[in-house]
């Protein structure tokens, strides 16, 4: 399930993400039942637990022990919702980073990947289109501060798929069982075996794609975060180096 940010009311979306608006539209008497922060707290977690498609504003009502009409008063529609939580599930995300660009960029990416892999369903959100909340600005403005200046777009867009891919392929890997009733070892056991009697000689012809087959699936993912991340910020290493030398 893919989802765009953006498709619900603009001007009422924009004053919720920068609080313009508060939490809810001004009234005399006792003190609101309801926050803005408490509503996107019982979404995220909801969503943490059954993702996107498990996601509705009866269900966020209920955790609240609330009726999905008494939202409506904070947040207009689902479609806010999934707006703002994305960008509150991301704050915090990139704490102080270290000097050196190098470190800084790299404590960044595995940050931004740990907050992924806390909250999976962010993954379904696509970032074709970004939400412009204060939160997802922060994460894109401490890794554009950290960034040398060079070919700084490309980077960018690099990085943010780079951790963005991991992720999803670690966090779909890790609900893989679950969704299908199957778990690894019987869906590799299966294969293994008719594979080895169709295919006897797949080794011999497939010999580097033999050799990657991983003991351990979920630190193999990993380990090609890290090595990919270290691949790319080599490269941009040797680019900056290049342009220093250059001016």
């Amino acid at each position: 399930m893919v989802v765009y940010a953006g498709q619900g009311d603009p001007e009422r979306t924009l004053a919720l993400l920068w609080r313009s608006a508060g939490d809810g539209p001004p009234r005399r008497g006792p003190k609101p039942a309801l926050t803005v922060d408490a509503i996107l707290e019982a979404g995220i977690a909801v969503a943490d637990e059954s993702g996107l498609d498990g996601l509705s504003m009866r269900a966020v009502g209920e955790r609240l022990g609330k009726t999905a009409m008494a939202l409506y008063t904070y947040v207009p529609t689902k479609r806010e919702l999934i707006d703002l939580m994305y960008d509150h599930a991301h704050k915090g995300a990139i704490g102080d980073l270290p000097g050196g660009w190098r470190e800084a960029v790299e404590a960044w990416a595995v940050a931004l990947h740990e907050r992924y892999l806390r909250h999976p369903w962010l993954l379904q959100v696509s970032h074709a289109r970004p939400v412009l909340g204060p939160h997802e600005q922060t994460v894109l403005e401490k890794l554009l501060e950290a960034l040398p200046d060079v070919a700084v777009r490309a980077t960018v867009s690099a990085l943010f798929s780079l951790v963005r891919g991991s992720a999803r392929t670690i966090a779909e890997g890790r609900a893989a069982a679950s969704d299908t009733g199957t778990s690894d070892q019987e869906w590799w056991t299966a294969r293994s075996r008719l594979m080895n009697d169709l295919v006897p000689d797949f080794a011999e012809r497939f010999p580097r794609s033999a050799s990657m087959t991983p003991a351990e699936w979920d630190q193999a993912a990993h380990d090609a975060f890290t090595g990919g991340l270290k691949l790319l910020l080599d490269g941009l290493a040797l680019n900056t180096d290049e342009y220093r030398r250059t001016r």
